[in-house]
């Protein structure tokens, strides 16, 4: 009998997560994307920095981009450095670009990332995710659950 694999995407190192998105959103269908950078943009995420809190992907035609991440200036980096929040473009099949389209036109979901990471090859990826907002209610029985659970660990702590 086959193991079920905890995660789908290889993960080698996660350079930022997104951890308000699963608080937000309901994540539906996630999608594994490549990430074109430039050198400096590499280099700064190989020293783990970066961040993904405020940005979101949309679809544009035929592309999609990461807008409003940041990764920031590569410290010896020259002149040729590059703009730290300028939109990125995300590498993905013609199949999955149209298909994520179609979720976002007709459903009203949000293109949302969820992480930066490496893979075991070393290529930078974004996990995508396709996610439905929360309403407030929502978001409270979010902390009702997270909160119930925090209180179970405590008592078999402590009950042993």
């Amino acid at each position: 009998m086959a193991k079920a694999l905890p995660h789908p995407f290889d993960k080698q190192k996660v350079v930022a997560e997104n951890r308000r998105a699963r608080f937000d959103y309901f994540v539906e269908d996630r999608y594994e994307a490549g990430i074109q950078l430039t050198g400096t943009e590499v280099k700064s995420l190989r020293h783990g920095e970066g961040s993904i809190a405020e940005s979101y992907a949309a679809v544009e035609g035929e592309e999609v981009w990461l807008i409003n991440s940041h990764i920031p200036e590569y410290s010896h980096g020259n002149r040729q450095n590059h703009e730290p929040k300028r939109p990125r473009k995300l590498l993905l099949k013609n199949r999955e670009i149209s298909k994520l389209q179609g979720a976002v036109a007709r459903q009203g979901l949000t293109l949302v990332p969820l992480s930066i990471y490496f893979n075991g090859s070393g290529r930078a990826k974004v996990e995508l995710a396709l996610a439905r907002g929360k309403q407030m209610h929502d978001k409270r029985e979010t902390i009702k659950q997270r909160d119930w659970k925090r209180e179970q660990q405590r008592l078999l702590r402590s009950n042993g």
